[in-house]
């Protein structure tokens, strides 16, 4: 299990206890059919006792309250959590009431097996019915069931996701952050990032971080990722209360591949742009950057990631932070594929007959076309720009500059800290004192 606060025990369906299948899920699994057979063979409820929080007939309960399970007398052996959303506002569009298995609520159970807590929160608006099993020692099982309702989200108080990147299906490069935007402002930011467990085949070690606006957390591993492999985001927030009264109302899921280990490399006086993937040097590209006659037109050096990508962009002076005194520009380039927020590119520039020999543009790395068409065709967003040999450094929050920073700076972004991409999550989703 991955640095999961949890008190000592096992989490989800990795519980250490091969012989007791604890996902909670939507269907009654073999195991438990067995179970109750055996129960009603026997004609008696057996001498375990369990006890199930919430208890039935409990209404309006707080979404992100755990269910909890204990049993005396005896060791849990399965524990099943059904949810049904029965109050509209509460389902997004698009999410059937039973939802999928992205909703299905997993528990943690102790080591001598007599404590069951839930790992996630429960949807808001939903009835709710959770049935525990548990076994004595002469084998002999006891069925417990507790039905009860959740709070239903509020209008204007139902935290979604607005957009993420990358999207599900991409292939990315090894730099790519996953960047996470809400539609509403965050305050409890432990539970929000407990929620969204990252998965990656070969594992890194990394950390979610928030940006001012409380809108936006990123996950950057503390090392690029290991090229070559598939990633995946579970986002449980359904029912995570992101702020007061404010809940999550639907679960996300986001699986991406890494592609390649492409990193470019830029030492700003030598005019050239060399191209490396998997440690093997592909191309040398000449270039020409920002003439450096002020800090506008000066070409950032630092970590860059290649953002977003267009065959056509039009570059507008008029929405940069150029200098009055300075000649405007409107001018449409092809190929060009972002490196900053602030408007710099890589992008075709056939009118620059200075590329390769001198640095005379607007702080862009201009290229001639055939390049320009190479790099946009053979480049992935989330690859590497390693730029040198100017006195401008990109700022960390100047696109996806989060390299920007040493690993324990943006670990400081975070409020649960760093955790390994191998399963779980850094923290509690459940609110504190629950």
């Amino acid at each position: 299990m991955a640095a999961r606060n949890h008190a000592a025990g096992a989490r989800g369906l990795g519980i250490g206890l091969a012989v007791l299948a604890l996902a909670a899920t939507a269907c009654t699994t073999g195991e438990a059919d067995t179970q109750n057979n055996a129960s009603a063979q026997n004609g008696a409820s057996g001498s375990a006792e369990l006890s199930i929080t919430p208890e039935t007939g409990a209404e309006e309960i707080a979404p992100n309250t755990p269910v909890r399970v204990t049993a005396e007398g005896g060791e849990i052996t399965d524990v099943r959590v059904e949810q049904t959303v029965v109050d509209a506002a509460s389902l997004p569009d698009g999410e059937q009431a039973e939802g999928g298995d992205l909703y299905t609520v997993t528990g943690s159970l102790n080591e001598d097996a007599t404590e069951w807590v839930s790992d996630w929160t429960l949807r808001p608006g939903a009835e709710v019915v959770v049935t525990a099993t548990a076994e004595d020692g002469s084998g002999q099982t006891t069925e417990e069931t507790a039905e009860f309702t959740t709070t239903p989200a509020v209008a204007g108080q139902r935290l979604e996701l607005a957009t993420n990147r990358p999207l599900s299906g991409a292939t990315v490069g090894v730099g790519m952050p996953i960047v996470v935007d809400f539609d509403l402002p965050v305050t409890n930011k432990a539970q929000v990032e407990s929620a969204m467990e990252v998965v990656s085949d070969q594992g890194v070690t990394g950390a979610w971080g928030w940006l001012d606006n409380d809108m936006t957390a990123v996950f950057r591993p503390e090392e690029y990722w290991e090229p070559h492999q598939s990633v995946t985001v579970n986002m449980r927030l359904a029912g995570v209360e992101a702020a007061d009264g404010v809940y999550g109302v639907k679960n996300y899921r986001l699986a991406f591949e890494i592609g390649p280990e492409r990193i470019l490399t830029m030492h700003v006086p030598d005019h050239e742009l060399v191209v490396t993937t998997d440690g093997e040097r592909e191309r040398v590209i000449p270039v020409s950057n920002g003439a450096s006659t002020v800090r506008f037109d000066t070409t950032t050096s630092g970590t860059h990631v290649l953002m977003e990508r267009a065959e056509s962009v039009t570059m507008d002076s008029s929405t940069t932070d150029m200098p009055e005194d300075m000649p405007g520009y409107n001018t449409t380039v092809r190929y060009g594929i972002r490196t900053t927020n602030s408007g710099e590119y890589l992008h075709e520039a056939s009118y620059n007959s200075n590329i390769g020999v001198a640095n005379t543009s607007n702080g862009c790395t201009n290229l001639r076309m055939e390049d320009a068409r190479w790099l946009y065709e053979n480049t992935l967003m989330g690859d590497v720009l390693d730029t040198t040999g100017t006195d401008r450094e990109v700022e960390w929050y100047n696109g996806w500059g989060y390299w920007q920073l040493s690993f324990d700076e943006w670990r400081d972004k975070s409020a649960t800290g760093a955790y390994a991409t191998t399963g779980g999550t850094p923290g509690s989703v459940h609110g504190e004192g629950l």
